[in-house]
């Protein structure tokens, strides 16, 4: 009977350790993330960085690769107690900062990361970050094939100015589909 409490407190204690574990996400030196993983790993830090695979053109050859999704990002999954370890890691930079604390990665986003990654094909994947100045072409809704400059960003909601129609807009990220368009050199 014993023995039979000591697993059943075993396996609790399991539940609970997993159910206090969080995904936080660290900045990498750059070129660093596959190495950092592996060293995460080795030492048992649960880590995951989502590769992407690009097809690169060489003189003689094209080459599939495998490239970070987000430049000198990965994501770590610890208990809070511990978030000091992924410093013994060397290429290990910093944490990402979320109000004042490492931020936070649902579960349920680092799974949808996966099932991207899994289902669609890598080449259609694209990593943009937007920001005031940046000239973006809406994709969908009402003002199709508009483009604008982006004034400001908060939170989720871009606040555009659509010049050729006189018009500032606030645009939903999720909702919309925005391309960045390239600066034309001159």
């Amino acid at each position: 009977m014993v023995s039979v409490n000591n697993n059943m407190e075993k396996i609790i204690s399991k539940i609970k350790q997993k159910s206090s574990l969080n995904w936080y996400v660290i900045y990498t030196k750059p070129r660093n993330e596959k190495k950092v993983i592996d060293r995460l790993n080795e030492i048992g830090i649960e880590a995951y960085c989502p590769l992407r695979i690009t097809k690169e053109n060489y003189s003689d050859r094209k080459k599939a690769v495998a490239k970070p999704l987000f430049n000198s990002y990965c994501f770590v999954r610890l208990q809070e107690k511990n978030l000091r370890d992924v410093f013994k890691v060397i290429g290990v930079v910093r944490y990402i900062y979320w109000c004042g604390k490492p931020a936070i990665i649902r579960d349920i986003e680092i799974e949808e990361i996966k099932r991207w990654l899994s289902e669609y094909e890598h080449d259609s994947i694209k990593v943009q970050t937007l920001k005031p100045n940046d000239r973006i072409k809406i994709q969908n809704g009402l003002f199709k094939d508009k483009e604008g400059n982006i004034i400001s960003k908060k939170g989720n909601s871009l606040i555009l100015l659509l010049s050729g129609l006189g018009l500032r807009i606030v645009v939903k990220l999720g909702e919309t589909e925005l391309e960045k368009v390239e600066n034309e050199k001159a």
